[in-house]
């Protein structure tokens, strides 16, 4: 009941500052943290665990939104910033401990869990495509303004501890949305196709960029209508939803990637606190 409260609590306060879908910042594993910049300080020079970070304003300020993966360590943070003066500064930042729940899942196809010697060759592969994804970076200004992709029930979250067909696999790395097959999907913000195709655990999937390191992935689906180059508006079609891949029925599988880290896309959709709540109480 406490935890349902906290988060029915932060998604409260999520959207009663702003009529936009601002994400919000969250400093636990798997959660960002926005970290307000002050004239002082060079933007592009930000960087957390080497890696550069995006900046991303609303009406008041500047902020560097800082991705933290799961397996942060609560406590103290820094990142490194240079000033106008040409000095290196540490900005900290204290994350928070969260405890993952486990979820057990039945997969049908059972080469979709352990897979044919056979298929190593195209998995590794694809790792290195999604690897190579991950990396892009773009000096245009990103927008985080999302929208929800696509109306449906929350069928799982981010970061729950999995196990497939009782065999330990990695935390989930994304929001399942669950909707008939052939759903419209929408793009959650304006951006650039990097990456799409036919992948064999997460089906049809495609990867928009943002700008700066803020990307969005799309998996699962059942049709495709776009391809790498293509040049993409906030709420345009980009394919449909699907159950191709690993997975126990149709959905999308939407994930967020900030300083090429997978975090939890409900920081990005205050818009879906009702639902996310909803999900809460089911479980």
């Amino acid at each position: 009941m406490k935890l349902l409260f906290k988060i029915t609590l932060f998604f409260t306060l999520a959207i009663s500052g702003t009529a936009f879908a601002f994400p919000q910042s969250n400093p636990v594993p798997g959660g960002i943290v926005l970290l307000p910049l002050d004239n002082n300080h060079i933007a592009s020079t930000a960087r957390f665990n080497k890696r550069k970070l995006a900046v991303v304003s609303d009406d008041k300020a500047k902020y560097l939104l800082i991705g933290l993966s799961l397996n942060t360590k609560p406590g103290k943070h820094y990142i490194e910033i240079r000033n106008n003066q040409g000095k290196t500064e540490k900005l900290g930042f204290d994350v928070k401990s969260k405890t993952y729940k486990a979820q057990y899942l039945t997969i049908k196809n059972k080469r979709k869990v352990n897979p044919y010697e056979k298929d190593m060759e195209r998995i590794l592969s694809e790792k290195k495509r999604k690897a190579k994804a991950k990396k892009i970076w773009t000096t245009d200004p990103t927008k985080a303004d999302f929208t929800v992709p696509v109306d449906g029930r929350i069928s799982s979250i981010f970061g729950l501890r999995r196990f497939f067909n009782e065999q330990a696999r990695r935390p989930h790395s994304g929001l399942d949305i669950a909707a008939p097959q052939g759903t419209p999907i929408k793009a959650v913000e304006s951006g650039t196709i990097i990456e799409s195709g036919d992948f064999f655990f997460s089906g049809n999937m495609v990867y928009l960029d943002h700008g700066q390191g803020l990307i969005s992935l799309y998996a699962h689906m059942h049709t495709i209508t776009v391809k790498p180059g293509d040049k993409i508006e906030k709420g345009q079609i980009i394919g449909t939803v699907g159950e191709t891949g690993r997975v126990t029925g149709p959905h999308l599988h939407l994930a967020i990637i900030a300083n090429r880290t997978t975090v939890d896309p409900l920081q990005f959709l205050p818009q879906l606190s009702e639902k996310a709540a909803e999900y809460y109480k089911s479980e």
